[in-house]
């Protein structure tokens, strides 16, 4: 019997959850995990492949909108529990899935798909780009002092069972969405993901605590974190793992990084998926001592080029002709030309000649403002065909802040 590659259905939703965890190394995931999963699979964006009856390939699509350059929130399929078993490797069952799953956004008006990659390494070859980074941060904060912004000391902080303010603490992260790129505005039981506290993930840390900020009576901030206590024979050398951070202005953010920085018995903060301009690198003392980290993490892949690049702004405005190289989604290869301003844009077929031309793979990294398309030209991977386009282009497609996405999916 050949393999069977299908969309979702309810019933099959347990063998094809197991073949994923499988996939991933056979490491179960707590109850309240998997029946939160279960809550947000959406089935009928979901397929599989079978294999007499065992399923032995995994992908899925969350509906999500991103917020892009200029703050408007674009639907994007985002691609996740991506997974081929063992036993079934190097017979294209993953390009088959990506295959189905990309002529599926088209079909559903979606001009772009997202995902996080587990190997960054697999994904280059169906057009995505890694276009959003985060920062990992390791801080002696025995060595590392903290300059505040005027304000910080009128913030109220008090302590709260992350349940009871989860509905504050979700306002303000919605506050804040339109103002990065890369960000996601999570629909109805999202929220429910950043609770999750299984004892199995807290690697010798205490539950999930949290901090509001509050002022005139309003939540302007949060932050969501563990503690986990060590001691040597000199004293205490308790670690702060910081799960989520946000806040809505300077005072804000500074008042919970003090707070922080100031826990007792503790003598380091592991931060983790920060944005990679976010301000705390430019109030401390010593930034070695902090021990910054850059990894890759949102791969954006445009699935509709002309779609795509017209539902985004520009910080100064570009009127270029792209030659777009597409081998998996043919549909986008060709000229286009993109004009646009910090107003809006249009982007339409043309048979002039070509400014610049790249693959959609790059396109995809340039897409949120977060890589230039200079240093990808620097990188042999974007050429300039009419001089000056690209500095025109790599300006044009920048961003005031850098595209970040908070959480996996």
């Amino acid at each position: 019997m050949g393999t069977d590659l299908r969309v979702l259905r309810q019933d099959d939703w347990d063998e094809w959850y197991g073949s994923l965890i499988r996939a991933f190394g056979g490491v179960p995931e707590s109850a309240e995990e998997r029946e939160l999963w279960r809550e947000l699979t959406e089935h009928e964006r979901s397929i599989g492949v079978w294999d007499d009856g065992r399923c032995v390939g995994t992908a899925g699509a969350f509906s999500f909108r991103v917020t892009v350059p200029g703050g408007a929130a674009v639907p994007a399929a985002g691609v996740t529990m991506v997974g081929v078993a063992g036993t079934h490797r190097r017979r294209g069952l993953l390009t088959s899935m990506m295959r189905r799953q990309l002529d599926d956004v088209r079909s559903w008006g979606e001009p772009l798909a997202v995902l996080t990659a587990s190997e960054p390494a697999i994904y280059g070859r169906f057009g995505y780009g890694v276009g959003t980074y985060h920062l990992n941060a390791d801080i002696d904060t025995t060595r590392v002092r903290l300059s505040l912004p005027p304000g910080t000391d009128d913030v109220r902080l008090r302590y709260a069972a992350p349940a009871d303010v989860l509905d504050a603490c979700e306002a303000v992260y919605a506050r804040l969405v339109p103002l990065r790129p890369g960000m996601v505005a999570r629909a109805p039981g999202w929220e429910r993901v950043g609770l999750l506290d299984p004892e199995s993930d807290r690697g010798g840390a205490s539950p999930l605590q949290c901090v509001v900020a509050e002022r005139d009576g309003e939540v302007v901030g949060f932050a969501r974190y563990r503690v986990k206590a060590d001691w040597e024979p000199a004293g205490p050398k308790g670690t702060v793992v910081l799960s989520d951070l946000e806040a809505l202005d300077p005072a804000v953010h500074g008042a919970l990084w003090r707070f922080l920085f100031d826990l007792d018995l503790t003598s380091r903060i592991d931060a983790r998926r920060r944005p990679v301009d976010e301000a705390w690198q430019y109030l401390v003392s010593d930034v070695r001592r902090c021990s910054p980290l850059v990894r890759d993490s949102l791969h954006v892949r445009l699935v509709d080029v002309g779609a795509a690049l017209e539902a985004r702004t520009y910080q100064t405005p570009v009127d270029v002709v792209l030659d777009v190289e597409d081998a998996f989604c043919p549909w986008n290869s060709g000229r286009w030309r993109l004009s646009g301003d910090p107003k809006g844009a249009s982007c339409e077929r043309t048979t002039d000649p070509a400014d610049l031309a790249l693959s959609v793979r790059e396109l995809g990294a340039a897409y949120l403002g977060g890589v230039s398309l200079a240093a990808l030209a620097g990188a042999g991977l974007v050429r300039e065909v009419r001089q000056g386009a690209l500095a025109e282009a790599a300006v044009g497609f920048g961003s005031a802040v850098a595209p970040w996405l908070p959480h996996g999916f």
